[in-house]
């Protein structure tokens, strides 16, 4: 431990004396209260600390004490269906001890240290090790299964003691190496290094989400990144809360960065309740929350987001599949700015330091599927929501983001304002994942390419003709123009648009969005050859069989898919009958 005094305070930025032989990251306690701070700038004769609580009523002259170790968070079994806040305390067991809202310097173990579990031995003494190899399992909720791994640091290769199966807490010691170091059932990582893998691989799986217009039209990789961008109100929230109800991630790291403290409090009250469809428990057991709302001290902004990775990549080193939910980004960087600007560091545009990018590229890197230490297959996905002003998406944030991330789900305006939701534009937004991850899809159907493809260039033509029927009508198109306008509208109104709060709607399997898709795009041949054929577009717009397509995504459940057959068959039945009844120059 090494002692130091503050010199000059500066906000949540605190400059101390005497710590000359402190390294850079080092956690350290600040002043009579002991505030939670970390060193990130060393000059000779002066500390720069950046304080994680309110430092209000701090003094010169007050003691610094510095642990010489890096911010770390601790890992291990009772992580998951905790809250914690930006540097892993548990919300829950402080509010019991210092009411709504935090003392000062107040702190507890990150995860109860007097709690058993029951400890599954895989290894037994005289063992050889290698760090991430799996030492036992510990069954931490009903959906997760907790691997026991060998810390990545630990330098010793054979067990020289090895617990048998049984009961332990967090603090006893479950092996020993031949160098004497000894293992428990949790331990520290800093939160700012990557944990180390074997090798990165490729993409070829799909994070299925149930939201159809991203699964089809802009699909997102197991291990990919992707950004949401909007303006206030757009709903970037409402579609990270969809996306971490429904996909088939086995974990969720849900991190609140800077929101308002309304809409954690719907995610702490609403996921407890949810239900999860794979399992049929409360989605709670395998999801983690970080609440850092908009009223708490902005330096813990900054360090949130690479808590919530780290606690991420240990689970992807058991062999899981994580999704990292990033709300937002932006508050993210506005607390980088305001901190640079109390260091009196140049800034860059729009007063956002100059390594803003380096930043960003370092948390959003560390998404990806990798091959584990311990030779298990996991992947973190990471998805970001960004919170341009005004909805400019020019700004540096959001295109500094685009630069790092390979899937792009722009919020429109113009859809939130019209109640259409999820309000993701199908113009501006794109995702490269969709060669990734097209053997996937084609393997649940050989035409899941050429229909995407055909929809998206439907929708493309149906905005250019939008421009000319403002102008001058759609009286002067003629039926085959019109035609695409009709169908844009039914993929539109029975396709991209969702209903969070239709049972049925809510989630649709692949399976049932690609149907949907496939049936639309179908009408859309089959009224074209019709058209061609002299058939008025008015009484192929009347065919009843339109509005039950637009409408399979509320009256069909997932587990009835084979109705669309017989919707299917309708549709081709009454387009021969028109067929028939028109021939090219008039009714027969």
């Amino acid at each position: 431990m090494i002692e130091g005094k503050i010199t000059r305070i500066s906000g949540p930025i605190v400059m101390a004396s005497g710590l000359d032989n402190c390294g850079l990251y080092d956690v350290v306690d600040v002043g009579e209260s002991g505030l939670i701070g970390e060193i990130i700038r060393q000059n000779q004769g002066c500390a720069t600390i950046q304080v994680y609580e309110e430092d209000t009523g701090l003094r010169i002259g007050e003691k610094v004490k510095c642990s010489l170790r890096p911010l770390s968070v601790l890992l291990g079994p009772g992580l998951v269906g905790t809250i914690y806040d930006g540097i892993q305390r548990p919300l829950r067991e402080l509010s019991e001890k210092s009411g709504p809202f935090l003392l000062p310097g107040i702190r507890t173990s990150p995860i109860d240290e007097d709690r058993i579990w029951h400890f599954k031995a895989i290894l037994k003494e005289g063992d050889s090790i290698y760090p991430g190899e799996v030492l036992g399992t510990v069954q931490e909720t009903p959906s997760i299964l907790h691997k026991i791994m060998v810390p990545p640091n630990i330098k010793g290769k054979i067990l020289e003691k090895m617990t048998t199966s049984g009961d332990f807490t967090i603090k006893d010691v479950i092996a020993v190496t031949d160098l004497g170091e000894e293992i428990r059932l949790a331990h520290y990582w800093p939160c700012r290094v990557a944990r180390p893998f074997t090798t990165k691989l490729t993409m070829s799986e799909p994070l299925v989400t149930g939201q159809r217009i991203i699964d089809v039209f802009f699909p997102l990789s197991k291990g990919g990144t992707a950004a949401i961008p909007g303006g206030f109100g757009t709903g970037k929230t409402m579609t990270q809360h969809a996306i971490a109800k429904w996909c088939d991630a086995d974990l969720i790291v849900y991190i609140g960065c800077g929101e308002r403290g309304n809409e954690m409090t719907d995610v702490l009250t609403e996921f407890p309740k949810l239900i999860d469809p794979r399992t049929g428990r409360s989605l709670m057991e395998r999801t983690i929350l970080i609440a850092n709302t908009s009223n708490m001290p902005v330096a813990a902004r900054e360090v949130s987001l690479y808590s919530g990775v780290t606690l991420a990549e240990y689970y992807r080193d058991m062999g899981m599949d994580v999704a990292i939910m990033a709300d937002s980004t932006s508050r993210w960087a506005e607390a980088l700015r305001e901190l640079s600007g109390r260091m009196e560091e140049m800034p860059a545009e729009e007063g956002f330091p100059a390594y803003l990018p380096t930043r960003l590229a370092e948390f959003y890197e560390r998404a990806g599927r990798v091959s584990g230490l311990s030779g298990e297959t996991g992947s973190i996905s990471i998805i970001g929501a960004v919170s341009p002003p005004g909805g400019d998406f020019s700004e540096p944030v959001t295109q500094h983001t685009k630069r790092f991330i390979r899937c792009f789900w722009a919020l429109d305006r113009e859809l939130a304002n019209s109640r259409h939701y999820p309000a993701i534009g199908w113009i501006d937004s794109y995702s490269e994942y969709a060669d990734e991850v097209r053997a996937w899809w084609e393997h649940l159907d050989g035409d899941w390419y050429k229909i995407r493809e055909d929809a998206l260039n439907l929708l493309k033509k149906e905005q250019k003709l939008q421009q000319i029927v403002r102008l001058i009508g759609s009286d002067t198109l003629p039926d085959s123009e019109k035609l695409i306008l009709v169908v844009a509208e039914m993929i539109k109104n029975g396709f991209l648009q969702q209903n969070a709060f239709d049972k049925i709607d809510v989630f649709s399997v692949p399976k049932k969005e690609l149907e949907i898709l496939r049936l639309m795009m179908k009408f859309y041949d089959l009224g074209r050859s019709l058209v061609k054929s002299g058939v008025p577009l008015v009484k192929i717009a009347e065919c009843p069989v339109r509005n039950e397509i637009v409408k399979i995504k509320t009256t069909i459940p997932n587990e009835n898919l084979q109705v669309l057959q017989v919707i299917e068959a309708k549709l081709e039945t009454d387009f021969e009958n028109l067929g028939k009844i028109y021939k090219k120059g008039g009714e027969s």
